[in-house]
């Protein structure tokens, strides 16, 4: 019986020391963006994602999205990751002397009140390593990650290979180095 007093002693002790220490205060939101929510960083809005499976499995898939900020100081996004890829890399495709080419970005700027797109022949996101588990008419999180360590988590839709405006955008391009 001694034991067990001793043992409920010691755990409201424990519970209550826990009880002095004050909480972590949630930052107060940068912009009234109806998307911020202490899930996702303050003004930024992210929509429109879609994960574009491979055409060829073992091959990379390919996310679009849109991120916008409300206000505050300029952002970057610095890192971007989907829920069922192996690997997330932010790209950019460009268009020199009639030859389209790729090549991977270290981060992209956002600016108060200013949208960027994530699109075919612009900023995209190369996906490698998708599971089997993303299948067309599915659904999966993208999260972005900004310079300062905020994160904001869409749902996007995942798209069979060569369905809607984003098939095909990748083909014919030359790939310049993955590396990072």
């Amino acid at each position: 019986m001694r034991l067990y007093v001793l043992a409920g002693l010691s755990s409201l002790a424990l519970a209550l020391t826990g009880c002095g220490e004050k909480a972590p205060q949630e930052p107060v939101a940068a912009s009234s963006s109806a998307d911020a929510t202490p899930e996702n960083a303050p003004g930024i809005a992210l929509t429109d994602a879609i994960v574009q499976l491979p055409v060829v499995a073992g091959r990379p898939g390919v996310a679009y999205f849109t991120v916008s900020q409300g206000n505050g100081a300029p952002r970057k996004v610095a890192a971007v990751h989907v829920d069922g890829a192996g690997r997330a890399e932010m790209h950019e495709s460009k268009m020199e002397n009639g030859v389209s080419s790729m090549s991977p970005v270290k981060e992209v700027a956002l600016e108060p009140g200013k949208t960027v797109e994530f699109k075919p022949g612009g900023f995209h996101v190369m996906l490698f390593d998708v599971a089997d588990t993303l299948k067309a008419g599915g659904t999966t999180e993208l999260t972005i990650t900004l310079d300062n360590g905020d994160k904001a988590t869409v749902v996007a839709k995942v798209a069979s290979p060569g369905g809607g405006e984003a098939s095909g955008a990748m083909g014919g391009m030359e790939h310049m180095d993955h590396k990072m």
